[in-house]
Formats: structure tokens, C-alpha cells, sequence
């Protein structure tokens, strides 16, 4: 199994996104990045990962393998649109692939709601690739040797090519941080609304309402990491009316409000490279 020594010797250092003693977050192939936002391998410990820690809802699956010297485990999270606690993971490493949205669909070609917010083995979706995966990171003797092993992996695998108005539509959201009409949306691709929703609800495992939400949240958590920022400035930045409505949406999705999330920072997860592909 790599130890964490190994993490400080990684040589594609045009893809590190995240280095520390007991952590490091990867960007994937160049190939890949339409459907993975990053990789990470951490070693977790009380203070990287406390009772408390919490992944915040961002709209896309998460692939976590948890490794110790017996076991290796791979557990699905759907497409998450709530928050999701992880707690204190006492496996010895763990390593995560985190999708961009619709990535997953493009993986297993499985209807994405029918994943939104579970958390599952992984085996009881895909069994040939969950071995697949867990043969290539048990034979990796490096961090290169398993990140190189997972693109080629998920290269092969990357079949189910999702909607083709995805993309812009995606790249539409996220431009304006959310702030954008289902309206306007089908209006850009020339399709109905419902056609929309159904196409999001199926790639994506939400509707196109609520993935524009996600992303809104998301810009929200990014500008509230910077302590210059204050609650009514990142409130007018995110495009809301005033600040009330916007700690009332804030905790509606992420369960807390903006100020006990910048009090706590440390107890979340929060994406590192999601996106990226569309900005």
C-alpha cells in the first residue's frame, strides 16, 4: 500500500491542486476532465477529518475507497444535493474520485436519480469495473502508478457519452454562478423545459433548477472561505435580493447557516477542481 511519503514525491506536478504531509488533490488526464473534477489520496487523522466532517452538497457522485492493511472498500455516493456527513474514517488511506456532473452517467450509463443522494457499494452498480478499480490501486506501488492506473481505467470505461446540449448548458450555469432561468436555458437549446428537466434528471440526478441552486451555493461557499468577504457582500455576489433571503437558501441546502459555515470551515469538504472543464 503507498505511504504517505509518497504523496511528497509525486512527479506531474502540473496536476496537483492540494499538497500537504497526509494529502493530495489531483487533477485527472486532460481527456478525462469533462467527466472527473479530481482525484485525492489522504491518510485520514483526527484533526483532517474530525466527527464533524462534512462533504457539502455540490451536485455530482463521489467515488471513496477506503484502504487498510486486510480491506478495501468502495462506497458510491450518488449526486449529492444535501449535505453528507463522513465523520472520522479510520481506514489508514482513502482514495476519492470525485466526478464533474453527468460524469458518473458517463461511466455506468445508470439514470442518475435513481443514485441521488445514496450512499452504496459500488460493486452492486458496476462489478467488473468495482474489481477493476480495486485490482488497480492494490498493485500501485506509487502515486503515479495509481493515478496513471485509474485514467487509463476510466478512459476505457468513459462509453455513454451524455446529452450533447449537456455541455453548454453546464458551461451557461456556471458562467453566471447560478444565476440563470430554466426559462432561459431551453430557451439557448430550443427545447421545452420539461424536455430539459428530464434530461438533467437522468445525466445528472437532479432538476435543472435545483443544479443551478447547487452551483449558487457553491460560489456562496468559495466566497466565504475569503474572511474579507462579508455575509451581505457575498450575498450581492451571488445575485440575491438581500442578505436574508440569501442565509434562508444558504441553509435550506447546505443545513447551516453562511456565518456557522465560516466559523466551522474546517469540518467541511468542499470541491477543489469542480467545474473547471466549464469555466
Amino acid at each position: 500500500m503507498i505511504s504517505k511519503k509518497d504523496i511528497q514525491v509525486f512527479e506531474e506536478k502540473h496536476r496537483i491542486l492540494i499538497q500537504d504531509n497526509e494529502c493530495i488533490y489531483l487533477l485527472p488526464h486532460p481527456v478525462l476532465r469533462e467527466y472527473i473534477s479530481n482525484y485525492t489520496i489522504t491518510f485520514p487523522t483526527k484533526e483532517n477529518m474530525p466527527d464533524s466532517y462534512t462533504i457539502m452538497p455540490h451536485g455530482s457522485a463521489t467515488l471513496v475507497v477506503s484502504i487498510d492493511t486486510k480491506n478495501l472498500f468502495i462506497k458510491l455516493l450518488g449526486p449529492m444535493t444535501k449535505p453528507y456527513l463522513v465523520g472520522n474514517n479510520l481506514s489508514e488511506m482513502l482514495v476519492i474520485v470525485e466526478f464533474q456532473p453527468a460524469g458518473l452517467y458517463a461511466l455506468t450509463g445508470v439514470n442518475q436519480s435513481e443514485l441521488t443522494d445514496k450512499t452504496i457499494s459500488f460493486e452492486a452498480v458496476n462489478p467488473t469495473l468495482s474489481k477493476l478499480v480495486s485490482e488497480t490501486i492494490e498493485r500501485a506501488g506509487s502515486v503515479y502508478e495509481l493515478v496513471s492506473g485509474l485514467d487509463i481505467l476510466l478512459l476505457e470505461n468513459m462509453y455513454a457519452t451524455y446529452h450533447p446540449q449537456l455541455g453548454f448548458v453546464f458551461q451557461s450555469v456556471i458562467s453566471c454562478a447560478g444565476n440563470i432561468s430554466v426559462k432561459k436555458l431551453s430557451e439557448d437549446i430550443y427545447y421545452s423545459e420539461r424536455q430539459l428537466n428530464n434530461i438533467f434528471n437522468q445525466h445528472v440526478g437532479a432538476s435543472t433548477k435545483s443544479f443551478a441552486r447547487l452551483v449558487r451555493m457553491n460560489a456562496a461557499c468559495r466566497l466565504l472561505q475569503n474572511g474579507q468577504n462579508s455575509i451581505a457582500m457575498v450575498s450581492e455576489l451571488t445575485g440575491f435580493h438581500d442578505p436574508s433571503h440569501f442565509v434562508h437558501d444558504f441553509k435550506s441546502i447546505c443545513s447551516i447557516t453562511p456565518q456557522s459555515y465560516r466559523d466551522n470551515i474546517s469540518d467541511f469538504y468542499n470541491e477543489i477542481a469542480k467545474f473547471s472543464k466549464y469555466n
